[in-house]
């Protein structure tokens, strides 16, 4: 399998994109729409959403994770607010490591709630009004900057170096998930992650727009454990290239590439097929975490997980300031808007 996301969304626009130009420009009116007229409803706790401008992998799971850690340790409780993609709860739910799985609340969530609460849910405000009522006072949005859903006092953008936003066009035409000048009105910051010049046109329309501009890059943990070692290495996440270099670049080296769709559900036959495949070329299995996430239920996963070398990363930003200056200015928004309600 392949990504969801169609190849040519990340090439110069062609003729796909073109012919499917009026389905785009309704999505986008439709979008746009919704982000300048929704009604947001005002919660109670600062809330500081990572978001993305297109659909697919751009890094912002790590990056919520490293603010998270900066809020604490500037006295903050932060918890996460997530949708739960693939999750099947109705009603807001606080994650449950040890009892719940990707089927049950969405991979991404467990991996948050190693690092702060969780509060899964598409009703934001009802998320966030839990998260206020199990003790924490800073809110992290996963994702939902498109949804409007509720007011966010600040928003950073995620934006992958190395495909920036594609062919530029909107969905089904290409990954953008709201024309790209109105998604910028509402953004406070830009966040260019890894190395590449795809973005730098981003960068440049969110500078000349006054929004501030940052930049990160992910680290692997133990990278050590990789070194000099040969793998089949399968990823199903926005984009399975991205992880495969990172092991690469480790000091693995990656034999035989497996990408899956984003999010996709391991099956016992995808397990066993990728088990016999190492096997068979004596190579070792690497994934991701959040691949790994999904691999939490049954003892055939269980066992295969025990074969697996699990490669996680760090989001870590070039200015040691950023985190700190970006918290500051949730803060300070917040209280900008506590201050204009109460008046």
């Amino acid at each position: 399998m392949t990504s969801e996301a169609p190849p040519f969304w990340w090439e110069s626009p062609d003729w796909r994109a073109y012919a499917l130009l009026p389905f785009s420009m309704l999505y986008g009116l439709v979008a746009s729409n919704r982000m300048s007229r929704a009604k947001r409803v005002q919660v109670e706790l600062p809330v500081l959403c990572v978001g993305n401008f297109t659909v697919g992998g751009t890094g912002k799971t790590p990056a919520a994770i490293a603010l998270a850690r900066h809020a604490t340790s500037m006295g903050l409780k932060p918890g996460f607010l997530s949708r739960g993609h693939g999750g099947s709860f109705s009603h807001p739910r606080l994650v449950d490591m040890q009892h719940d799985s990707a089927a049950h609340v969405g991979d991404e969530p467990l991996l948050l709630a190693a690092h702060a609460p969780v509060a899964v849910t598409p009703n934001r405000a009802a998320g966030a009004r839990l998260l206020q009522d199990h003790g924490c006072d800073f809110i992290i949005m996963d994702d939902g900057f498109q949804s409007a859903r509720i007011h966010i006092d600040y928003a950073l953008i995620v934006v992958d170096a190395r495909y920036g936003v594609g062919n530029g066009h909107v969905i089904p035409g290409g990954p953008l998930r709201a024309p790209l000048i109105e998604q910028l009105r509402f953004a406070d910051a830009v966040l260019k992650v890894g190395e590449g010049v795809a973005a730098d046109e981003i960068v440049r329309k969110a500078s000349r727009a006054g929004k501030s501009v940052f930049e990160a890059h992910v680290r692997p943990r133990q990278a050590e454990a990789l070194t000099g070692r040969r793998f089949l290495a399968f990823a199903g996440i926005g984009h399975p290239e991205k992880f495969f270099d990172t092991v690469d670049r480790a000091g693995g080296e990656v034999v035989i590439k497996r990408p899956f769709a984003d999010h996709h559900p391991y099956r016992p036959d995808d397990l066993e097929e990728l088990a016999i495949a190492a096997e068979t070329q004596g190579l070792e299995l690497v994934t991701t975490a959040k691949d790994a996430a999904r691999m939490r239920d049954g003892e055939k996963a269980k066992g295969f997980l025990e074969q697996l070398h699990v490669l996680e990363i760090d989001m870590i930003f070039d200015l040691d300031r950023a985190p700190a200056r970006i918290i500051d200015e949730t803060l300070e928004a917040w209280r900008r808007r506590r201050l204009e309600v109460s008046c």
